[in-house]
């Protein structure tokens, strides 16, 4: 018979790890609170379009990494690569563009991408996605951006720096995409395939290229950053003065890029400060205007964030965060008696109704061996029921951390003493 395993680039969560988790989760609960987002959770598959219009048929994940397959009725899906487009499918479906706007929407969604594996990088993931769909205000820009920074203080991760960028609009970009063309022009045989290949379809993703034969060629590359147009220099200018004001750390990036035409103005990254190649980047996002039209709507402005929860708790660990132990057991029921099933289960299901966690010994096993498993199970006190105290009505309520002190209460009374102890 095989050995099975998780499959390449997914992980077993195991339960030592699950603190981590909750810290994450509930962080996420009181941030998204804080800036008054609502939770909306969306499918783990869409059609497959939905990320060929809404994540770009030139990027990795699309040209690579989805997961797609046929269904049974011949319908071509895609396991969820990222939770933007699904999110503003959803708004434009159900019709989200009459209610108040901004709608402020987070979800915290399993992402599958045929990745290369690596630490912090898997093929299941899970997204931290927040959207802010029906604003073109920079002070919303901002907003986004500290929700994810507040998010990394309430985790204890105090090494992020924003890295904030421009790409201004579609048509003032254009002007720019052609110097960027001429530049990159006489270096194409130098380059990684990947680039080769975006320099025709998608020339801004050359400045996001981790490819080491890319990197000599970025720094000389003309900066955008420095030739926006009037409006979305002042667009970035507000958003500037807001981070400044809010006291988040930023840096203007002038490498840093969203390679699809319906993204402008607002990108930005937050990257841990001894990270000077933005390798581990532990959120990140900008302005959308342009998708929804895109997905069959009407002209709605958006902007938003993703952030991996696997690479969030790594900075955390990284960071020394230290979190509370998975929660142990208060009462380990002790028993050995003939026909003690009935009394045993009564007992532990009294106790478990007050509140109190309750783990039971295994029937058949020695005093010996429960007590040793009670032990291991790190409970508080253990709660004795052998033949003279079940024929009594009693029970031996045992302290296991303290100096092994016991004594003989009611089982009536049974509840009351496990507090008081």
């Amino acid at each position: 018979m095989p050995r099975f395993q998780a499959p390449r680039g997914t992980q077993d969560i195991l339960p030592d790890m699950q603190p981590y988790w909750a810290a994450v989760n509930n962080a996420i609960l009181e941030v998204t609170r804080l800036f008054g987002f609502k939770r909306i959770d969306t499918p783990a598959f869409e059609d497959a379009r939905l990320f060929e219009k809404g994540s770009g048929d030139t990027t990795d994940v699309v040209e690579k990494e989805m997961y797609v397959f046929q269904d049974r009725g011949g319908d071509l899906l895609a396991l969820t690569p990222e939770g933007t487009p699904a999110i503003c499918r959803a708004y434009l479906e159900h019709g989200m563009g009459s209610w108040p706007q901004p709608v402020r929407l987070y979800t915290t969604h399993a992402m599958f991408r045929y990745d290369r594996p690596q630490k912090g990088r898997y093929r299941q993931h899970t997204q931290f996605d927040c959207e802010v769909i029906g604003s073109a205000d920079p002070l919303v820009d901002a907003e986004v951006i500290q929700l994810l920074y507040r998010t990394l203080e309430l985790l204890g991760i105090k090494t992020g720096v924003v890295h904030l960028g421009s790409i201004d609009d579609p048509g003032p970009r254009r002007k720019y995409v052609e110097q960027l063309k001429e530049y990159y022009r006489p270096h194409l045989d130098k380059l990684s395939e990947d680039s080769q290949r975006r320099f025709e379809r998608n020339p801004l993703r050359l400045l996001d290229s981790k490819d080491e034969r890319d990197l000599p060629f970025k720094e000389g590359a003309p900066k955008l950053v420095d030739q926006l147009s009037p409006e979305a220099a002042a667009h970035m200018d507000v958003v500037r003065q807001a981070l400044e004001a809010a006291d988040i750390p930023f840096v203007i990036d002038p490498l840093l890029v969203r390679g699809l035409d319906y993204y402008n103005r607002t990108v930005f990254e937050i990257v841990p400060e001894d990270d000077e190649r933005a390798q581990g980047v532990l959120g990140g996002g900008g302005r959308y205007d342009g998708l929804m039209e895109l997905l069959g709507g009407p002209p709605t402005p958006a902007v938003g964030f993703g952030s991996g929860i696997e690479r969030l708790i790594l900075e955390m660990q990284k960071n020394g965060v230290q979190v509370p132990e998975p929660p142990k057991p208060d009462v380990f029921v002790v028993h050995r008696a003939e026909g003690a099933a009935a009394v045993v289960t009564k007992v532990a299901g009294g106790l478990r109704r007050e509140g109190i966690a309750v783990v039971v010994g295994e029937t058949g096993r020695s005093m010996k061996s429960q007590f040793r498993s009670a032990d291991a199970s790190g409970a508080r006190l253990a709660v004795i029921l052998g033949e003279d105290e079940i024929a009594k009505g009693v029970a031996v309520v045992k302290d296991l951390r303290g100096g092994g002190e016991q004594r003989e209460v009611p089982l009536a009374d049974l509840a009351q003493a496990v507090r008081s102890s």
